[in-house]
């Protein structure tokens, strides 16, 4: 059998109400005819929504094939163990040109009883966001199912959300649990785990091209909901330059960022995972035992976890990248 080596996929988009053209005009990936992308799927093992892979000899075979023929030596002895054939994480763009829904997920706990496809907890990192953008991220102050219910079925709900301003580089986590959702003007990477389990709770009173309102899951939302105000609505963190910087730990994933404007050697060997470089800023090329790949921005790049050491070149104008595995 050949030897494994980092993969390049190519991207599924999203035509999405909500969505924009930065995706295209930002990031340079090109959505054909769709009218609007809200969203560009990466890496991806859900569903029917597989990604293809885009390089090498294992070129048209899609991720989840890929997770069944190499188990461990692709994803990780432990990360196969704990998730089988299916891959563990969604790895998305999204565009947000107007208010998307307002939404919770559920865990993995409630997804299981309710027969649904696995829990959401998910990160944003924001790659550009225009002057006064907002977006939700929990509740502004503690509240119960009562007053919940009292503000959402009377048109106050805005009254009692977390509305927070967006600027460049930052990060938020959005545990399940928590009410969310992204305002326009915001172009950000999401991390996720594999599941599109949404509760959509509030949808602007927005009207589709048929005249009808998108259906709500206001019975569904309230199992999910967390009351709770949280301390950790923004994550602080401090870039070193040509260091490997936290951002995110948690039980279904870690991601961190790497700033670099000289070359870096990344030892993976520990991990017992695979790992994602995903390009925020800037390209770079990636090297490893078996030659090497270029990444520009908006591109990504699974290296499997037999693979131990890797390169990171960046180019004359630096590179930022996030890193991603399950922990």
């Amino acid at each position: 059998m050949k030897q494994l080596y980092p993969l390049k996929f190519k991207p599924i988009f999203k035509d999405k109400v909500w969505g924009g053209q930065r995706i295209k005009t930002q990031l340079g990936l090109d959505f054909g005819q769709l009218p609007n992308c809200g969203e560009a799927w990466l890496v991806s093992g859900y569903g029917n929504e597989l990604s293809v892979v885009g390089n090498g000899f294992l070129a048209g075979n899609n991720l989840n094939e890929l997770v069944e023929i190499y188990m461990g030596e692709l994803v990780g002895d432990r990360v196969f163990e704990r998730h089988g054939n299916q891959f563990p994480l969604l790895i998305k763009f999204i565009d947000a040109n107007d208010w998307l829904s307002v939404q919770v997920h559920p865990d993995d706990e409630l997804s299981e009883k309710m027969g649904i496809d696995g829990g959401k907890t998910e990160m944003w990192y924001v790659l550009a966001a225009d002057k006064g953008a907002e977006l939700i991220n929990g509740f502004s102050k503690k509240t119960d199912k009562d007053e919940y219910l009292e503000k959402l079925n009377t048109g106050r709900l805005k009254e009692i959300l977390n509305f927070q301003k967006v600027e460049k580089g930052d990060v938020f986590f959005i545990p399940s649990g928590r009410v969310h959702a992204l305002g326009p003007g915001i172009l950000l990477a999401e991390i996720q785990q594999t599941s599109d389990a949404t509760f959509r709770i509030y949808d602007w009173d927005r009207i589709n091209t048929a005249g009808l309102t998108r259906e709500l899951h206001t019975d569904a939302a309230l199992l999910a909901l967390d009351f709770e105000v949280k301390s950790d609505s923004k994550t602080k963190y401090e870039l070193g330059a040509n260091q490997t910087t936290a951002l995110i730990e948690c039980p279904y994933f870690t991601t961190r960022l790497v700033e670099m404007d000289k070359p870096v050697v990344k030892n993976l060997k520990e991990l017992d995972s695979f790992v994602i470089y995903l390009v925020v800023e800037g390209n770079c090329t990636l090297t490893h035992s078996g030659g090497e790949i270029k990444l520009k921005l908006g591109e990504a790049a699974l290296v499997p976890a037999i693979i131990d050491n890797v390169g990171l070149h960046p180019g004359k104008e630096g590179a930022k990248l996030l890193e991603i595995f399950v922990s």
